[in-house]
């Protein structure tokens, strides 16, 4: 069993708290009826009144409730076992980390706007399963390959350059660890699909892309950031304190080599530029659609089934015989005498 809304079970505080208002309302009865006068005497003016109504009127009141709020959290029941064949592809995303992706000439920054591409990239995807690898100066595994697309957006969005220690743009690194997230004995297609500025890149890229095609992997390289480049921000708590300088002491304008990426992309599936994201959706659709889609999972997945109507039937109901409870006493419930109420 699995619960839709756990968030409504704070709900049940409340049956506690009825229960105490409840009790205090019955005490601030009886001590009225003390200053009114003698209790017996008050019980021989009302004699058709029951003490075991209220109780039984709380408890209805409580059960409908506690159907109530468990019919809110919708509990999920597996009623059926099937089997799901899924078809897709191996994707990996090898997102660049490093500081020239802060520069703000594509808004809001090139590092976000990657992961702006990432995520509706992702959106598009069907049965996919996807990783995702963070590279500067070195590459660095963020997430191994899954099919949770919501864990993945998650990672990506908490990539940063604090998480590679030494900076650059090392191309070769991070084609050589995203190899290694796939499984050489898979049949299943596989899809690098590299973003960067592609400025300060490492040597050995396109030996990297090549040995990397040989072993099966496409590769999709998207450039981010403008030729005319930009100054990269330096900032502290959202506030720009200053701007990366050189060692002489100059400001660094960082610009978009699209040169290299182009490179990259002649012996692979192709380069777009990131600068327009609707253009980049319909480049990576139409390259999906081109690449062999494999069966790589068969999976006993559970069919839930809502359960809330059951629960908020028999809420109803409870709540239907609370009207016809009145606090006068039931004759059948009378011949038994449950209280001694009889001398």
């Amino acid at each position: 069993m699995e619960l839709d809304e756990k968030k409504y079970l704070y709900l049940l505080v409340l049956l506690p708290i009825l229960v105490c208002i409840f009790f205090f309302n019955l005490y601030w009865k009886r001590k009225k009826q003390r200053e009114f006068g003698d209790l017996e005497m008050v019980k021989k003016l009302s004699p058709e009144r029951s003490t075991f109504k209220p109780v039984l009127k709380l408890v209805v009141v409580l059960l409908a409730l506690t159907c109530l709020i468990i019919g809110l959290v919708n509990p999920k029941i597996g009623t059926k076992m099937e089997t799901v064949k899924r078809e897709g592809i191996d994707i990996v995303f090898a997102v660049d980390v490093s500081k020239s992706m802060l520069a703000e000439d594509v808004a809001p920054s090139r590092l976000e706007k990657s992961k702006q591409l990432v995520s509706q990239i992702i959106n598009q995807l069907g049965n996919d399963r996807i990783g995702i690898v963070a590279y500067a100066g070195s590459a660095f595994p963020v997430l191994p390959i899954t099919t949770d697309y919501s864990v993945a957006k998650m990672f990506l969005q908490s990539m940063s350059p604090d998480m590679v220690s030494s900076q650059g743009t090392s191309l070769d690194e991070a084609i050589q660890l995203s190899s290694k997230y796939f499984d050489e004995k898979s049949k299943t297609s596989k899809l690098l699909i590299l973003i960067s500025d592609g400025e300060d890149h490492s040597e050995g890229a396109l030996a990297a892309a090549e040995e990397a095609t040989k072993l099966g992997m496409k590769i999709i390289t998207i450039g981010v950031g403008t030729e005319k480049g930009a100054t990269i921000p330096l900032k502290e708590n959202g506030v720009i304190k200053g701007y990366q300088k050189d060692q002489n002491g100059e400001t660094v304008i960082t610009k978009l080599n699209q040169e290299s990426l182009r490179t990259l992309s002649k012996s692979t599936k192709g380069y777009v530029y990131g600068g327009n994201t609707k253009e980049v959706l319909e480049y990576i659709k139409n390259a999906l659609n081109n690449i062999q889609k494999t069966e790589f999972e068969a999976t006993q997945m559970a069919d839930f089934q809502s359960q809330f109507q059951w629960f908020l039937s028999f809420a109803f109901l409870l709540l239907f015989l609370d009207i016809f409870l009145l606090e006068r006493k039931t004759n059948w419930i009378n011949e038994l005498n449950l209280f001694n109420e009889k001398k």
